[in-house]
Parts: structure tokens; sequence; C-alpha cells
């Protein structure tokens, strides 16, 4: 990246977060940044494009501390923790994080994807372990949407979601549905322990219906991660469908 591209993201980036509104102007940019407007344009296309650079710029400083995490032997500590870093950094940059998950955003940034799969990793390895009630793909899907909205809340209406152990406890009410109960074990008091409390009882009530899924979802990890030489590469395959199907199954 060039010094002068370099200087205009840096300066959008920090009128960004200090902007009242989350919003920049081109001009306030370009006189921040001591360029002219066609060397902004020349190098980020329009607001837009410098707005997805700043996105970027974002998701890679919430992605350095992720990269560089060593997986724990506990996946659901892993998760735990993950889930309260995401909310730690929207509470640190409420302007940046609001942007980042803009619709205006119309293409993902690569770095959120990138999010996105090391969460799903994480919930794979908890699969191979039994912990898992449900497909980690759609176990993903639950927990980051979970997690942004909450997080979004947080930072977009500050006075009203005004509850400290607001994002603890649903982590922990979504980490129940998501994990099995034996996964979470005596956990030490957490604002969230009603919740989880909860929801371990209605999986009690399910029985099979719940046993089930959670069963599927095992199996089709370990087979995932070592694939068996019985099953041609259609078997697995197959195989692997109705697990998945299974995994995600709700009762009616």
């Amino acid at each position: 990246m060039s010094s002068t591209k370099a200087r205009i993201l840096e300066v959008a980036a920090e009128l960004v977060a200090n902007s009242p509104d989350g919003d920049v102007s081109t001009r306030a940019v370009c006189e921040a940044a001591g360029v002219g407007a066609p060397a902004l344009y020349r190098h980020f296309g329009d607001k837009e494009g410098l707005l997805s650079a700043v996105v970027d710029h974002g998701y890679e400083q919430y992605l350095t501390t992720k990269r560089s995490r060593r997986p724990g032997t506990d996946p659901i500590q892993d998760l735990r923790d993950g889930w309260d870093t995401h909310t730690d950094f929207a509470l640190r940059n409420p302007n940046l994080y609001r942007l980042m998950n803009s619709p205006a955003m119309r293409t993902p940034p690569a770095a959120a994807l990138e999010s996105h799969r090391i969460l799903t990793a994480d919930l794979r390895r908890a699969a191979e372990q039994g912990k898992l009630r449900l497909a980690p793909e759609l176990a993903a899907q639950m927990i980051m949407s979970a997690n942004v909205g909450v997080s979004l809340m947080l930072v977009s209406r500050p006075t009203t979601f005004t509850d400290e152990t607001l994002s603890r406890r649903i982590r922990d009410a979504v980490h129940a549905v998501v994990f099995t109960p034996e996964a979470r074990g005596p956990e030490a008091t957490s604002a969230g322990d009603e919740e989880a409390r909860a929801g371990e009882a209605g999986a009690e009530e399910a029985g099979a219906d719940e046993v089930l899924p959670a069963t599927a979802t095992h199996l089709a990890a370990l087979l995932r991660r070592t694939p068996r030489p019985d099953f041609t590469p259609g078997e697995s395959a197959l195989l692997g469908e109705w697990l998945d199907r299974l995994s995600n199954t709700t009762s009616e």
C-alpha cells in the first residue's frame, strides 16, 4: 500500500471513530490527510470505496487477536471468550462497529468471512468432542447473529440497553441451546445462569428428540475429521447430508 493511500485510510478511520454520528465527508478526509480529491478517488474510487476500506481495516484490527489465539483444549471456553472479545471490540469502537455491520456494505469483507470461518472451526472442534446439539454451520449462524445483534444494540442505543450483564446473559442463553448440558458443566456464578438452566431444563424434557440431533452432530464431525474407507465418496457425502439433516431437526 502506498504511503498516500495508507495516510488517507488512517485519517478516514480516525475521523469515523471521532465523528458524532459515525459519518465522514470525503472533503474532510482530504483536508485532514493533506491530499486533493483526485488522490482519494484514484485510490478508493468513491466514498463507498473509502468506507469499505475503513471496514476492511477495522476487521483486520478485530481479527488480530483471533489469529494470534491458539486453540485451547476446551472449545466451549474458547467460544465463550470469542463472544466476549467480539462484544468488547464493539464497545471500544462503536462507530467503526456500526459501519462494519451496516446494510450499506453490500459485499461482506473478506475478513468478515474469515471471522465466520474461525467461529465455525471452533464449533467443529466442539462437535468432534460430542458437545454440540446441532450442526456447526447452523450453530455458527445462530451465535454470530446473536452476538452481532446484542453488540449493535449496545453501541447504537446505549441509553436503552444499560445492563452491563446483557451480553453475557444472551451469550449463555444461546450457548444453552447450542451446546449439550454435559458440555457446559458446573459453571461459576454468572449473569446468564438462570437462562442457561432454563434451556437445559427444556432439553431434558425433550428426551430422544434432543439426544438424536446431538448424536448426529457428533458422528458427522468425527466422520468428516476421519473419513471411513468403508464408504465411497458418494456414500460419505450422502451420509453426511443425512446426518446434517438430523443435526438440525427441531421438535414440532
